[in-house]
């Protein structure tokens, strides 16, 4: 089983039940995740199949009270999980964010009694499929400018507008939409197959192949009453949603770069070149230094932001910086793993160029490095910089 990278000993830091679950995604990546991967993101397809396995291990909605058939169980427990998921690929831990922080995380949040115990237990288990309807065309990085309408009308309400860059959107069995509501944004839930819904993939993709993608069109849909989700209120809202699926990330682009770290020092060591390992060479091992530094900071960054959000204490500022610096970071670690490998590194035979392509996108959703940039600035300045 793949042993991790663990330069400073994290393992001491964490408990029985924080081990188990990582060692048990661990080798599920190793034995299910790892040998269907390079197909499914080559061509271009995200493994249905996987998403009941994802529930017997308990990951959709791992921190959520067990009435609901969650596992209940701590941030840190959650955010090793996705960091084991993403070192199979992004796509996977795409999917298990969105459906835990994304759409299992607003309907415990803000919806209805009945809403939870309808949803919840089939979320959980991968019976149901859900997806975050909030980017638009037009609105990405200013969610509060969107065009998507809602009209209160006898029993309900009439939607109209579209979404986009939305995860698991074709596949899903509810969307969880914000529509400006008498200007008010509030969060809906959208069932597949209503009259004026659909939710066509999105094609073309060099980045997240392995996961879908998708736009949602919403056409004079109506939605009954009991679908409005009663406690959503202003921009606020979405955006608790946000922080956890960036909490997720976080975590999620570590898996990531040790699949990239461990992928250029095994080959650093077994390539020769001028009669040696180039591992013995000074720059490759610069390289490598470089790395392990990079993998191991984000590792107790992300400990103690999850060992705060346990406790209550964490700051949305705080999330924003550990999603900006680990994506940054990531980054710069496969393409570091992609200069060491050489030629072969845009081969699928290794990880490297398909999880720097992944990464690219990584960057990008639930905030681009630039706005997290200005989250963190306002915070320790008091002075808002977005305008």
């Amino acid at each position: 089983m793949f042993i991790g990278v663990d330069y400073f000993n994290i393992e001491s830091l964490l408990n029985e039940e924080e081990r188990m679950v990582r060692d048990s995604v661990r080798l599920f990546v190793t034995e299910q995740v790892l040998p269907i991967i390079e197909n499914h993101y080559q061509e271009s397809i995200f493994p249905l199949s996987i998403v009941q396995k994802l529930g017997e291990l308990g990951l959709l909605g791992i921190t959520f009270p067990q009435k609901y058939g969650c596992a209940e169980m701590n941030n840190v427990t959650y955010g090793l999980a996705m960091q084991e998921l993403e070192r199979g690929d992004s796509g996977f831990r795409s999917f298990c964010s969105v459906q835990s922080s994304l759409v299992m995380y607003p309907i415990f949040t803000f919806g209805s009694q009945e809403q939870k115990d309808f949803w919840l237990p089939k979320l959980a288990t991968g019976e149901k499929i859900g997806c975050f309807g909030l980017t638009e065309p037009d609105y990405g990085s200013n969610p509060g400018g969107m065009m998507t309408k809602a009209e209160k009308v006898e029993n309900g309400f009439i939607l109209n507008g579209a979404k986009m860059w939305i995860t698991n959107g074709t596949i899903s069995d509810i969307a969880v939409v914000w529509a400006k509501l008498d200007g008010e944004i509030k969060g809906f839930l959208v069932e597949k197959g209503i009259k004026g819904f659909s939710a066509p993939e999105m094609k073309g993709k060099h980045s997240l192949r392995a996961s879908v993608t998708s736009e949602l069109i919403l056409e004079d849909v109506f939605i009954p009453e009991k679908n409005i989700l009663p406690k959503s209120k202003g921009l606020k809202s979405p955006l608790m949603c946000l922080n956890q699926a960036r909490y997720g990330i976080a975590w999620g682009v570590v898996g990531s770069m040790m699949a990239c770290y461990d992928s250029a020092l095994n080959y650093a060591k077994t390539r020769i070149q001028f009669e040696k390992p180039i591992a013995s060479f000074q720059l490759i091992q610069q390289k490598l230094v470089f790395m392990l530094s990079e993998i191991t900071k984000a590792q107790l960054l992300n400990l103690q932001l999850g060992r705060l959000k346990d406790r209550g204490e964490v700051t949305h500022a705080q999330i924003s910086l550990a999603k900006r610096n680990n994506c940054e970071m990531a980054l710069e670690v496969a393409r570091t793993a992609r200069e060491i490998l050489g030629a072969n590194g845009i081969l699928s035979e290794y990880p490297v160029m398909r999880h720097s392509a992944n990464l690219e996108s990584v960057k990008t959703y639930e905030g681009t490095h630039e706005m997290h940039t200005l989250i963190i600035g306002e915070d320790i300045t008091g002075i808002s910089a977005f305008e």
